[in-house]
């Protein structure tokens, strides 16, 4: 493991911090391989209930290293953005809840890291950027021309992409990139307890409505209601779901398969 990214596992909680704070933590390629390894790594873990995505120093993450744009052929520029996709996918399929710590500049790769995460709590210093046209690039790179208009609609999607213009937080939360907004004193407190809520839940139910989250964005209606029929049943047979039942009877909190303690 390089100490280009840390990895940690507490109650539950394993937060992968990328640590290059002189570079604001631009992503190069050995920090991307080992970010796609603790994913994986993440995804197999059962000790592991959600993950948290946070950069070290002031900023999250400037995205990919710029000095890595030199001159290379076709043929390997294709195979180099495809793999920092990589880890975009690793967040979408993971079946765990996904937790992004911002503060600071959220920019390039590390806004499509963070739009593709399940929450974003963002400091209220935090400011976004989608920069890819102010170097002759298309604006969608990194996932954002998928998640952006997702999250904060064609209008101010197509503003940033096509601009290449920084959002503050305050913005940002009222379209819906950031979930959540905390004072930069107040990140650390907001983030944990966010994640030991997610982390005493029932892990299977959160996985299925993740699930549904997911794959509602691409289907119809009819799709994802049968999608729902399907997993409620699984839901309402589950041990959890009588735990669930069981501790609201007796007006206690639930103990869930798996909770930390």
């Amino acid at each position: 493991m390089t100490d280009k990214l840390l990895d940690v596992l507490h109650e539950g909680v394993r937060t992968l911090t990328l640590n290059r704070p002189e570079r604001l933590n631009a992503i190069d390629m050995e920090m991307l391989e080992t970010l796609i390894a603790a994913l994986d790594a993440a995804a197999a873990d059962p000790a592991t209930r959600v993950v948290v995505l946070a950069g070290a120093g002031r900023s999250f993450c400037a995205g990919a290293d710029i000095g890595q744009m030199v001159e290379r052929k076709p043929e390997e520029w294709e195979r180099i953005v495809d793999r920092y996709l990589d880890p975009v996918r690793r967040i979408a399929a993971l079946d765990k809840p996904v937790i992004a710590r911002l503060q600071g500049d959220v920019v390039g790769g590390g806004l499509g890291i963070a739009l593709a995460c399940d929450f974003r709590v963002a400091a209220a210093n935090a400011r976004f950027c989608a920069p890819f046209i102010k170097l002759a690039l298309a604006g969608c790179d990194m996932s954002a021309g998928y998640f952006l208009p997702r999250l904060a609609g064609m209008g101010l999607a197509t503003d940033m992409m096509m601009t290449g213009r920084f959002v503050e937080a305050e913005e940002a939360a009222r379209h819906g990139i950031a979930s959540r907004i905390a004072p930069a004193d107040g990140l650390d407190a907001a983030v944990a307890a966010l994640a030991a809520q997610l982390a005493a839940g029932p892990a299977a139910a959160l996985a299925v409505t993740k699930r549904a989250i997911r794959r509602s964005i691409d289907r119809d209606m009819a799709s994802e209601f049968d999608y729902e029929i399907f997993v409620q049943v699984q839901c309402l047979q589950s041990a959890d779901h009588k735990e669930g039942v069981a501790a609201f009877a007796e007006r206690r909190k639930p103990r869930f398969a798996g909770a930390p303690r």
